[in-house]
């Protein structure tokens, strides 16, 4: 990956919104970029499963929750995300298995852990504008991770 999120607020800094730093990384990748897919689910991750059944190449997953206290992503969707060759998950929620996510090569940012799983009970919505972390995620826009934090371009 040849970014940096700090050279890319030096250079293209009025083109970018930057993430407050609410997440921690719960996966193997560490730095990743891709075109943003967004969903919004209501603790239930079936719409996020088949989500990340599609071809992940060269895609983050954006994920709203809505910060409900459940875990909507551990060790068997994070298996399904490497598989389909996805870039990353950033979730406005909480993970679990992270033992295991770790290990796991797709970066995973969450706002941290809960060991109850989602239940299955609420439709989800794609494509759909997310705004958490002070910042404004559209279905397509570019998104970059690493070290530093997030940033968003904010015209694609």
């Amino acid at each position: 990956m040849g970014f940096f999120t700090a050279d890319m607020c030096d250079e293209h800094g009025d083109d970018l919104q930057v993430a407050e730093h609410i997440f921690t990384n719960y996966g193997k990748r560490e730095k990743f970029s891709g075109k943003a897919v967004t969903i919004m689910i209501d603790e239930d991750n079936r719409g996020l499963i088949e989500l990340l059944k599609e071809d992940g190449k060269g895609k983050v997953a954006i994920v709203d929750v809505g910060a409900t206290f459940c875990a909507v992503v551990g060790e068997n969707l994070m298996l399904l995300a490497e598989k389909n060759g996805w870039e990353g998950i950033i979730i406005n929620g909480y993970v679990r298995d992270t033992h295991i996510t770790k290990g796991i090569d797709v970066g995973l940012l969450a706002l941290g852990t809960c060991p109850k799983r989602s239940s299955k009970k609420a439709d989800s919505k794609r494509e759909v504008e997310l705004n958490f972390a002070g910042v404004t995620f559209k279905d397509g826009c570019e998104v970059f991770v690493d070290h530093d934090g997030v940033v968003v371009r904010k015209n694609f």
